[in-house]
């Protein structure tokens, strides 16, 4: 069966990359949507963490490096990303780099909620007061940004962006099932004792069901949703939607 046209069905994390670059090298119009899931592990470097790429020269799982800051991801058959790419003028662009990721963040934290995943995106005032998680920074997985969605204390979706003249690139990756921790610290050369600091902090999709779920399910629902706040691309003028409830506000949660 053909993936729908909106999912990049086996990808590798080059491609992914390849793909959010090509977006952003011309004026974007209209909104852009694809959906990614990936065959085998990639290693994809934050814009910041050169030095490790040179690192990583010979190493047996793809490595790429995004346009974004942040840490290394870990993609594999394990998540689910999204690229959505917005003109620089559109209204979800917002008013600065925080105020862009709200609406993705509470759209990804209802979609699980509609699964049946206690899932919580966690405004910047909750951030500030999580305590830090030095020892993780290399990994985008180890730390907490704004909007970023978590079940209880643990990371669950991860967001990042990119900001051009041309347009808006935001990006999410969700995890659906356990990542490979030790593969990623093994590459990286870090201490093997932070594969078991990422578990700690991080869940997944089948472990907040207590079974799989399918990726193309978790896709499906999830384009629909984008499509929902973003119009069809190419027909029309986006749809107004009333965001989602941000979840409980007594949860203070922190990056492991």
């Amino acid at each position: 069966m053909l993936a729908p046209a909106f999912l990049a069905s086996g990808a590798g994390c080059t491609e992914e990359q390849a793909w959010n670059r090509a977006r952003l090298a011309e004026p974007v119009l209209r909104p852009a949507v694809r959906l990614w899931t990936y065959a085998a592990p990639g290693i994809v470097l934050g814009c910041a963490q050169s030095s490790m790429r040179e690192r990583l020269t010979g190493c047996a799982t793809p490595v790429a490096q995004r346009d974004s800051g942040g840490g290394a991801v870990l993609t594999g058959p394990w998540m689910l990303s999204a690229s959505i790419v917005l003109p620089a003028g559109h209204a979800l662009v917002g008013t600065g780099t925080v105020s862009s990721y709200r609406w993705l963040g509470v759209l990804h934290a209802g979609l699980l909620r509609d699964l049946g995943i206690a899932a919580y995106a966690v405004p910047p005032e909750e951030v500030r007061l999580a305590p830090p998680a030095d020892t993780l920074k290399w990994a985008c997985f180890g730390g907490l940004s704004p909007w970023e969605v978590v079940v209880g204390q643990r990371k669950i979706v991860g967001l990042a962006q990119v900001r051009r003249r041309t347009g808006v690139l935001l990006t999410s990756g969700t995890l659906i099932a356990a990542p490979d921790w030790p593969l990623l610290c093994a590459a990286l050369g870090g201490d093997p004792a932070d594969a078991d600091r990422l578990r700690a902090c991080t869940t997944s999709c089948a472990e907040q069901l207590g079974t799989p779920l399918m990726a193309t399910v978790l896709a499906e629902r999830l384009h629909h949703m984008l499509i929902d706040v973003l119009g069809e691309p190419g027909h029309g003028r986006p749809r107004a939607r009333p965001a989602p409830a941000f979840g409980p506000p007594h949860a203070v949660p922190s990056p492991c």
